[in-house]
């Protein structure tokens, strides 16, 4: 048996993460892929680009100090490979090439700032096939702070891949007009008109939040109502009371009503009754990439 750790960076509109993980080869057998560490630093990038079009000096200072602290843990697990991604937030900003290249000199971490087809076709490379029914058909919804990622699968292959500027930190800012929610309905109206019986699969960590506090077993999937009711119990709290009460995340309580709006406008558009939660990304489409 060999075991070899990789590691992957997910620098995100709302977060930045590290994952960790350990690919366990044993002969006669496919690839384990098994998360070994997750760190998340709550950075709000979007808050800045999305409104001024730059990276603000005090969060380049705050990415500057991650990437050191990430290289360092990379380092202490003996990571043997990593990749770092940048998304919506780097690729609009006016300064986001000079950031990567500030961070390399810095840190030594080289950072890819990648488009919206290229994270929807990472995202696609995850261990998303042992989720679905080959048989089946799934519209893949992956929502982060600056864009989200829409990917139909039918019969195992995929149909259609979209990223659309509609992302919590963007809909928080005000930056996400009638017109964009819009052509994302008639895009997800289009390519699924002549399936039936079309379900969700959710990822995003607001998502994986949701999933956890409906306290339902791995593999089951959230039916359109329990997260409309989801969605409108949470609407009753202010953002503190989502802190305080629901022992929610500073940085979660606010972006968590925004994702849950985007999953069910597009389980109302499919006509996708429920939503599967795999707990599976971005961070883990890098790390089999990687290997």
């Amino acid at each position: 048996m060999k075991i070899e750790k990789y590691g992957a960076i997910d620098i995100g509109s709302n977060a930045i993460r590290l994952l960790v993980a350990n690919v366990i080869e044993a002969e006669n057998a496919e690839p384990l892929f098994r998360k070994s560490a997750l760190i998340r630093v709550p950075i709000r990038l979007g808050a800045d680009v999305f409104k001024h079009k730059t990276i603000s000096e005090a969060n380049v200072t705050r990415m500057v100090d991650t990437m050191n602290a990430f290289k360092l843990l990379m380092n202490a697990h003996r990571v043997v490979a990593y990749r770092a991604c940048a998304t919506s937030a780097m690729r609009e900003a006016s300064n986001g090439e000079d950031i990567a290249s500030l961070i390399k000199k810095k840190t030594g971490v080289t950072i890819q700032i990648i488009d919206g087809n290229d994270e929807a076709a990472i995202i696609a490379n995850t261990d998303l096939q042992a989720f679905i029914d080959s048989e089946g058909t799934y519209l893949y919804v992956d929502v982060g702070g600056g864009s989200t990622e829409f990917t139909l699968y039918s019969k195992g292959s995929v149909v259609a891949s979209k990223s659309f500027k509609l992302g919590t930190v963007r809909i928080l800012e005000g930056l996400v007009g009638h017109g964009m929610w819009n052509e994302v309905e008639t895009w997800i109206k289009e390519k699924t008109t002549g399936f039936s019986k079309i379900e969700l699969i959710g990822s995003g960590g607001n998502i994986n939040k949701i999933f956890k506090i409906s306290g339902k077993k791995p593999g089951k999937p959230l039916s359109y109502f329990y997260l409309m009711n989801f969605y409108d119990f949470m609407q009753q709290f202010t953002y503190e009371e989502r802190i305080i009460e629901l022992d929610l995340n500073e940085d979660r309580a606010d972006v968590i009503l925004p994702a849950a709006r985007i999953y069910l406008s597009a389980m109302k558009w499919s006509r996708a009754k429920n939503i599967h939660v795999p707990k599976i990304g971005l961070s883990d489409g890098i790390i089999k990439s990687l290997y």
